[in-house]
């Protein structure tokens, strides 16, 4: 009998970032492949982005809408509340013989939530690392108590989910599964990219990324005009923002970026979704990334770019040499913009070192769903460390 592995998606990037391992899985003929397709995927305001899971020729078994058009604390709270009924409705359904979720955000949080109440065993991707800024550091630790299968992303991070009393025969260390894409996509030529974005790079070029830091209140307004003051002060520069995601505070964000990029048309544009394909041939062109994506932290040094991660949203994570922290402040981050372009920096870009492994982490996730036994894991004990 097939064992069932269900994979959970609820937005643009962490789809992504699943993709290499779901083509994994529906290719082994031991393995059957499900999918949950839930949150920002089925909002129209977000891109409707579970066509591109279609596209790519998966079938969707759950499609589940839980998105209420608020981003409030409260409109954050109910949706996960919809969230954890229908998503255990769906599991009832399915009958799935382990659940596979990655990362931090509340929907993940309401997944998992739902699996353990449903009795059905628990991966989880990129737990044990560090957020001081958002609100995902408590949901990441939660899930991680929750999980049974854990695939950490650095040596640093596995050996924080033991610390969590998690048994280290079921951590396991395979590097951050986001660097599979870099290898097993055709990224695409400058020409062709250019032609998909209606866009044309400049002499100089930034991505940026800017998601609201969900443990503070009403900062994102402020930080993000910082950011789009310091910005204009770039001469020959041209700038490809992608949209926040639907956080307290999001749509905040997202409508600053329209008004910019309607503003500055002749040197910027602006993408809900642009998909994994072109934002990562765009890392290709730019010469940085600049905001507070995890993107600039673990996939953007495979590229030999520079990182201007600003504020505390980050805060925490294992950086590689090409991640510039500076606070939200115009005159921080010009100078940050300073020490990217500098000489010395540009130089040590082509030593740099990814502390995220090696491009193979689905490889090796889809190995163990295989073969790990599942048959009494869900009678979890507390694993003690000897101090």
């Amino acid at each position: 009998m097939k064992r069932k592995i269900c994979i959970f998606t609820g937005t643009r990037a962490e789809y992504g970032l699943l993709k290499p391992l779901m083509k994994r899985i529906k290719g082994d003929k031991t393995l059957e492949l499900q999918i949950i397709a839930s949150g920002m995927h089925l909002s129209p305001e977000f891109g409707l982005t579970y066509r591109e899971i279609e596209k790519d020729g998966f079938i969707i078994d759950e499609k589940i809408e839980i998105l209420l058009s608020s981003d409030t604390p409260v409109g954050l709270s109910k949706s996960a509340g919809l969230a954890m009924i229908s998503f255990s409705e769906a599991y009832r359904r399915l009958k799935p013989d382990i659940v596979v979720i990655l990362g931090d955000r509340f929907e993940t949080f309401a997944a998992a939530v739902s699996a353990m109440m449903s009795r059905i065993p628990i991966a989880h991707l990129h737990g044990g690392e560090a957020t001081f800024g958002a609100i995902d550091e408590a949901i990441r630790h939660s899930i991680t108590k929750m999980s049974h299968l854990h695939f950490t992303s650095t040596e640093i991070y596995r050996k924080r989910v033991i610390q969590l009393g998690e048994n280290p025969g079921a951590v396991f260390n395979v590097g951050a599964i986001g660097l599979d894409n870099i290898k097993g996509l055709n990224l695409l030529s400058k020409k062709i990219l250019e032609k998909k974005l209606d866009f044309k790079f400049n002499k100089y070029n930034f991505l940026v990324t800017f998601h609201p830091v969900t443990l503070e209140n009403n900062t994102s307004k402020r930080q993000f005009q910082n950011l789009l003051d310091a910005l204009d002060e770039l001469k020959e520069t041209n700038l490809i923002f992608t949209k926040a995601n639907a956080d307290p505070e999001g749509r905040l964000i997202n409508k600053m970026i329209n008004d910019y990029v309607s503003k500055n048309s002749d040197r910027s544009v602006s993408f809900t979704s642009m998909g994994q394909l072109n934002y990562l041939s765009t890392m290709q062109f730019v010469d940085g990334i600049i905001g507070n994506s995890s993107s600039g932290i673990v996939e953007a040094p495979s590229f030999e770019i520079g990182t201007i991660n600003i504020g505390d949203r980050q805060k925490g994570r294992i950086k590689a040499e090409s991640i510039i922290d500076c606070q939200p402040a115009k005159r921080n981050i010009e100078d940050a913009i300073k020490i990217l372009y500098s000489e010395k920096f540009q130089k040590n870009l082509k030593k740099v070192i990814n502390p995220y492994g090696d491009c193979e982490a689905s490889k090796r996730i889809k190995a163990i769903l295989k073969k790990h036994g599942i048959k009494d894991v869900l009678k979890k004990s507390f694993f003690d460390i000897n101090f």
